[in-house]
């Protein structure tokens, strides 16, 4: 065969596995940013001390107030893009909705095949926000906190140990897996701390606490 169509026909080749990839990958599973890691113990202690402590105060709250989930790409709400992040072998329709894979639930050591078991948690509860200082913020900053995907702020876990776990802060709930706990507490501080939220006294007692044996 002349080399020229021989360079030819390898042009081509390669032409056609790279379409052949792309295709399969837009099918297939699609890698995802990992769950944001939150900061060290030690930056989380000297985060917690310079947070205000305050009153809790919930007049006026609702949960309509804090717009989610928004669209992050394409047909992708946050919801759904948090699950392709946080789960493993993650297939999804056309429309975003994921129709198999397996989710790992750090609050509770659990595994889960179905999407329907998981729900998104907001670490720092949209109510304890509010609670907290969010009440006085714009929507448009409510919306961002509501679909943070930069701070470890949203995270895939167990239906019904989200909704045990509720508006609850760490004076009254931690995840009942121990190992998962300083993990936790370091990124209820960081997220406070990056909003510029408030501490209760019991709440801050509790989180120097776990801290301390981080």
């Amino acid at each position: 065969m002349p080399k020229v169509y021989a360079r030819r026909r390898l042009g081509v080749l390669a032409a056609l596995t790279g379409l052949i990839a792309s295709v399969g990958l837009l099918n297939g599973p699609t890698a995802s940013a990992a769950l944001p890691t939150p900061v060290s113990a030690a930056t989380a202690r000297s985060y917690l001390a310079s947070l205000t402590v305050a009153a809790e105060n919930r007049t006026g709250y609702s949960r309509d107030l804090f717009p989610h989930w928004i669209t992050i790409s394409g047909t992708c709400n946050t919801r759904e893009t948090v699950l392709k992040r946080d789960g493993t072998n993650v297939v999804t329709n056309s429309s975003c909705a994921a129709t198999s894979g397996s989710w790992y639930s750090p609050y509770d050591g659990a595994t889960w095949t179905a999407a329907s078991d998981v729900d998104i948690d907001h670490l720092v509860p949209l109510a304890e926000a509010w609670d907290s200082g969010a009440s006085a913020w714009t929507t448009s900053r409510r919306r961002a906190f509501a679909n943070d995907l930069t701070r470890p702020q949203l995270i895939a876990v167990t239906d019904n140990v989200n909704q045990a776990k509720g508006d609850q802060d760490p004076a009254t709930w931690v995840p009942s897996r121990s190992a998962y706990v300083c993990t936790y507490v370091r990124a209820w501080v960081q997220v406070k701390y990056y909003y510029g939220l408030s501490v209760d006294s019991a709440e801050k007692s509790a989180l120097q606490s776990y801290l301390a044996n981080c």
